[in-house]
């Protein structure tokens, strides 16, 4: 991992900067308010960042629901990939998944995503299904990745 890369907690205080990097990185960014309700009102979410030098360059996000782990989203600033950020996020969602007990994470990556794909098999992902047009903006299908047997 790289060790200039920062690994925090996701504050109300990082949503501008999330939302640039959610703008630059998906063809349907979540809104303002959809970031506000995972941080304050969704029970089950776990929100963290990536920084460097002081600035936000990621984040990436999961739901936890009993002993499973749900990501919603990983992105990375364009500016800063090829820098391991990516692979710190993803780090540090599995051990904070089993810090909290969960034994099985899932995914859905766009089928054409073969950069994040490479990413998830990389640490264990497989691929277990496939959601058909899943992708509201293109109708593209989702893969949908397991990591289980995280804690043992």
């Amino acid at each position: 991992m790289n060790n200039d890369i920062e690994i925090i907690s996701f504050k109300r205080e990082h949503i501008e900067s999330v939302l640039v990097i959610d703008f630059l990185s998906f063809p349907t960014p979540w809104s303002r308010k959809s970031f506000e309700i995972e941080l304050e009102s969704n029970s089950f979410s776990r929100y963290i960042v990536a920084k460097k030098d002081g600035i936000i360059i990621g984040y990436a996000g999961m739901w936890i629901i009993l002993d499973e782990s749900h990501i919603t989203n990983i992105a990375v600033h364009p500016d800063y990939r090829g820098i391991s950020a990516g692979s710190a996020l993803l780090e540090s969602l599995i051990e904070l998944s089993k810090s909290e007990s969960v034994n099985s994470m899932t995914l859905e990556v766009r089928k054409s995503n073969l950069i994040a794909q490479k990413l998830y098999h990389k640490y264990g992902f497989i691929e277990e299904g496939l959601r058909k047009g899943y992708y509201q903006d293109n109708k593209e299908d989702a893969i949908i990745m397991w990591k289980r047997n995280i804690i043992k």
